[in-house]
């Protein structure tokens, strides 16, 4: 398998190149040649596998696809010493809970940090340490993150040999636990810089400086952010977990029960093989960066049997309003909301290019003319009156939705009482989105994002009382912090990449 840039570099280039790589040389973001094709039969197998081996052996089963220049028996080691019981709580890595009939939550926030970031993050920090080693080389990975993604990749890489993180976050525009998360880590590996701006602006650095090559080379910069591949492909994998678990014929055992599974078989999967794969299903994805939402369509178009992907957002509704206009529109800093749920509280999509690629046929120069030129002079661009645009809900799925402050109160309320389940901000933006488009006869998966803890303020706002901490969390908000302030500008950031290394 090769790779190739969405904006028109067709450089054959394997997949522990771009994994050290991040953004294309001519800016634009990797994408695999083709995205191989699983008919009903490989299903079927997987499907077993899963209810046999666990989440592991399939994780290894979709990798092996996308990668061909790591040996096989390495790359299975890698995905059992990333996708265990004792990382993520659970056999099933990411269980499905039922919110009523047909109507399922997606657990993807057992990690480490308590956000679905953890599912990408703990294998991308593997896979740099083994590439690392093979090649005898260092990296400086620098990163944006709006919430999750700095806690995910600072606890993946802090102690891993060869590695330096450089994470930027909006200062003071996270909640106080994800602030502490970060900050209060002492790693000396780990850098965490707040900039005086929002998320975009930690994003345009990261890019800026990726776009330097000359700086890009000389510091072996890298990235981990949901523009690297590696990290989109990992999430592609949970597409296939939850699909099996929703179209399972057997029972699923709910929390507590005592019934035990086949011999060998993880709880909760039901029989090995039992399930349907013609049968389709929805999945609801609360998304500002669209890199969670880009990889069920990876997954759609590998042939997972996904009838619509919903994409929920908040007040900062770029990718709402394009699915319903084909504008695509970015908003500076001054009129990017700040927000209940402020991991997406993001005007900028970075991975929204990958998705416009396969809309357009794969046209790299048409892409770049749009991200590169049209951004750039305009602020946006208009495909609405392009025959391609229709596809975006006739071809691949897509379909949107809104989601307010009184609509995440409202929701987190509701499933609450309800269902005696307790969600975060941004999960609750999905389930309002979700309870949209859901059909009788689909069965509906929303993603959950993280844990309530995370955003404990809006959760006392909701339901009166404190969400749950875990106990390695008491007292986090109380320890020292290692953090440094930056105005937003990339050659700040450069320069205290080169103080670091020298």
């Amino acid at each position: 398998m090769n790779y190739l840039s969405t904006r028109g570099d067709s450089t054959p280039r394997k997949f522990c190149d771009i994994l050290l790589e991040g953004l294309a040389p001519d800016g634009g973001l990797y994408l695999p040649e083709h995205y191989p094709q699983i008919d009903r039969t490989t299903l079927d197998h997987w499907r077993h596998l899963y209810a046999q081996h666990g989440y592991a052996t399939l994780a290894f089963e979709i990798l092996s696809l996308y990668i061909d220049d790591i040996p096989a028996a390495d790359l299975q080691r890698i995905c059992e010493k990333t996708y265990t019981p004792e990382v993520f709580g659970t056999l099933e890595i990411v269980p499905l809970k039922k919110l009523g009939n047909g109507f399922y939550l997606e657990a993807l926030s057992n990690g480490p940090t308590l956000a679905f970031k953890d599912m990408a993050m703990q294998l991308l920090g593997n896979l740099f340490e083994y590439e690392l080693a093979r090649r005898g080389e260092q990296l400086n990975i620098l990163g944006a993150t709006s919430g999750d993604t700095g806690s995910a990749a600072e606890y993946a890489m802090r102690g891993k040999h060869g590695i330096r993180v450089f994470m930027l976050s909006p200062h003071g525009r996270m909640s106080a636990f994800q602030q502490a998360q970060m900050f209060s880590l002492q790693d000396a590996n780990i850098h965490n810089i707040a900039v005086e701006g929002v998320f975009d602006d930690c994003q345009d650095i990261v890019k800026a400086v990726s776009n330097d090559l000359a700086f890009k080379r000389q510091y072996k910069i890298g990235t981990v952010n949901s523009i690297n591949w590696a990290r989109l492909l990992a999430q592609v994998v949970y597409y296939f977990a939850g699909y099996f678990q929703a179209t399972s014929h057997a029972p699923m055992l709910r929390a507590g029960a005592s019934a035990l599974p086949p011999e060998g078989a993880v709880p909760g999967l039901g029989r090995p093989g039992a399930g349907r794969n013609d049968e389709k299903v929805d999945f609801t994805v609360p998304s500002g960066n669209f890199g969670n939402v880009c990889a069920g369509h990876v997954a759609r178009q590998m042939g997972l049997p996904i009838n619509k992907l919903v994409v929920a957002t908040n007040e900062n509704d770029v990718l709402d309003e394009f699915f319903r206009t084909g504008v695509y529109r970015v908003r500076g800093s001054a009129d990017t909301h700040e927000t209940s749920s402020p991991s997406m509280d993001i005007s900028k999509a970075s991975n929204f290019e990958r998705f416009v690629f396969d809309l357009l046929g794969r046209d790299g120069a048409r892409t770049k003319a749009l991200f590169h030129d049209a951004l750039a002079k305009d602020g946006q661009f208009d495909l609405s009156g392009d025959p391609a645009f229709q596809q975006a809900r006739q071809r691949f799925g897509f379909v949107s939705g809104k989601s307010t402050h009184g609509d995440r109160l409202a929701t987190i309320r509701d499933v609450f009482q309800k269902h005696g389940v307790m969600i975060d901000t941004h999960t609750a933006d999905g389930v309002k989105v979700a309870r949209e488009h859901v059909q009788p006869s689909v069965p509906m998966i929303v993603l959950e994002t993280a844990l309530p803890i995370k955003f404990a303020a809006t959760i006392r706002e909701a339901l009166g009382r404190d969400p749950d901490r875990p106990a390695r969390f008491d007292g986090i908000e109380d320890l020292p912090r290692r953090v440094q302030v930056l105005p937003a500008d990339a050659d700040r950031v450069k320069a205290l990449i080169t103080q670091e290394c020298e």
